[in-house]
C-alpha cells in the first residue's frame, strides 16, 4: 500500500505521482455551482486540492480512518483536535507522560479558555472511570509515552472514556500506522507528527490526525475556521516519503534494537527503556497492542547532569537535536521537571536516542566513545 496508496495514476494521465497543484482560487462553472459549492470537492485552496488529498487517502487508508486532515507541524496535530472537542468549562485528561509541548499548550492556551486540564498516570487503564466527571469531553493518550516509554491498555482508558461520554485521542507518531492502529484500538482522533517517520528526511513540517465517522466533520470544521492547512510542496515530499516508510522503518526498528540491547551490557549504563526489549517492564502491553518498534527509546546514565552533558557532547556521528523520524541519528538529554506523576529517576539523566540509517557499528563506536568520556566525570 504505501508504494502505491489509493491515488490511482490513471486520473492524471498515467503519471504515477499525484501531481503538485498550487492554488488558491477555484473557478465556479455557474452562480448555481457556486451556491452549491458544498458538493463539489475542491472550492477553495485552504480547503484542500488534488495534492493534499492524495496524502489525506492515503494516511486514511494506513490508519483505517474515515477522514485525515493536514495541518503545518505536528503541535498543530495536537491543538486543533484538542480545541475541536474542548471549551470554557470543560475537563480534560491527559496522560502524565505526554510530550511536552502537548503540556504546554494545555497549561497554557486550553487554561485561558476556562479549560480544566488533569493529568493520569500511564497505567491507569480503566481505572481512568474514577476520573471521569460529567463535564469529562476529552481524554488524551500518548503510547508509549514520550521520552520515558510507558505503554498504556489503550483499548481499556477508551471503553471507560466512552463511557463516560469523553472522545479519546492519542498521539501515534513513535509507532506510525504500520506498527498501531489506534481506531482499531478504539481511539477516535490518531495524531502524527508527519515531520517524523513519514517524511523521514528532517525537511519538512507537517502533521495530521486521522478521525473516525463521527469525529470527523467537527475536526474538519474547526481545521477550516482557524484557517490552516498544508502547503503543496511540503504534502508533495510527505507523499513521497511514504513511499520508502516501510523500508527505513525496518532498519530504523533493527539498528535500535541492536543498539538497545547492546547498551544493556555496558558500564556505566543504567535501565534501558525500549518497548521492544526482553527486559522492558510493560512488554506485556507492547507486545499484546503492537506490531512492531521504531528507531526512538531511551537509557539512564546514572549520576550528575554534567556527566550526561560530557557524554553528549564527546559524540561525534550522532548529532544534538529534538525532532526524530529522519535518516541521521540524534541524541537529547531528557528534561522531566514539568511532570507531575510520572517523575524522574532521583540519580542520573535520560538520554533520548532517535536511531537513523548510519551503521550499527558506527554508531556503537560513537557510543562508546561518549561513555567514556562520561566515565571521567564524577
Amino acid at each position: 500500500m504505501l508504494a502505491h496508496g489509493p491515488y490511482d495514476p490513471r486520473s492524471m494521465h498515467g503519471f504515477v505521482n499525484p501531481p503538485v497543484v498550487h492554488a488558491s482560487t477555484v473557478l465556479f462553472e455557474s452562480t448555481d455551482a457556486m451556491k452549491n459549492r458544498k458538493s463539489l470537492p475542491y472550492t477553495y485552496g485552504l480547503r484542500g486540492t488534488p495534492t493534499t488529498k492524495a496524502l489525506e487517502d492515503a494516511l486514511s487508508e494506513l490508519e483505517n480512518a474515515h477522514e485525515t486532515i493536514l495541518v503545518p507541524s505536528g503541535l498543530a496535530a495536537i491543538s486543533i483536535p484538542l480545541l475541536a472537542f474542548l471549551g470554557a468549562g470543560d475537563h480534560c485528561l491527559i496522560v502524565d507522560s505526554v510530550y511536552s509541548p502537548t503540556r504546554q499548550f494545555a497549561n497554557g492556551t486550553l487554561r485561558r479558555m476556562g479549560v480544566e486540564i488533569e493529568y493520569f498516570e500511564p497505567h491507569v487503564g480503566a481505572g481512568i472511570a474514577d476520573l471521569m466527571k460529567p463535564n469529562t469531553k476529552v481524554v488524551f493518550l500518548e503510547a508509549p509515552a514520550s521520552n520515558t516509554f510507558e505503554m498504556m491498555d489503550v483499548r481499556a482508558v477508551c471503553d471507560a472514556a466512552h463511557a463516560g461520554g469523553a472522545v479519546t485521542m492519542l498521539d501515534n507518531t513513535w509507532a506510525t500506522p504500520l506498527f498501531f492502529r489506534p481506531l482499531e484500538h478504539g481511539v477516535d482522533l490518531s495524531i502524527h507528527a508527519l515531520t517524523k517517520y513519514p517524511s523521514g528526511h528532517s525537511d519538512v513540517m507537517m502533521g495530521s490526525v486521522s478521525a473516525t465517522k463521527e469525529t470527523a466533520h467537527r475536526l474538519r470544521e474547526t481545521q477550516m475556521q482557524i484557517g490552516v492547512n498544508a502547503g503543496p510542496d511540503d504534502v508533495y515530499l510527505v507523499l513521497r516519503g511514504l513511499k520508502t516508510m516501510g523500508v527505513r522503518l525496518e532498519r530504523h526498528q533493527a539498528s535500535a534494537l541492536e543498539l538497545a540491547t547492546w547498551l544493556e551490557g555496558r558500564d556505566g549504563v543504567g535501565e534501558v527503556r525500549h518497548p521492544a526489549l526482553a527486559s522492558f517492564f510493560d512488554r506485556d502491553l507492547y507486545e499484546r497492542q503492537f506490531s512492531g518498534s521504531s528507531g526512538l527509546f531511551s537509557f539512564l546514565l546514572p549520576g550528575s547532569f554534567s556527566r550526561a552533558a560530557t557524554f553528549l557532547d564527546a559524540l561525534e556521528i550522532i548529532g544534538l537535536g529534538y525532532s526524530w523520524g529522519g535518516h541521521e541519528s540524534l541524541a537529547v538529554a531528557v528534561d522531566l521537571s514539568d511532570r507531575t506523576i510520572c517523575k524522574g529517576p532521583a540519580d542520573g539523566t535520560f538520554i533520548r536516542l532517535q536511531v537513523g540509517l548510519e551503521d550499527v557499528a558506527d554508531l556503537k563506536a560513537d557510543l562508546e566513545r561518549g561513555l567514556a568520556a562520561a566515565s571521567s566525570v564524577t
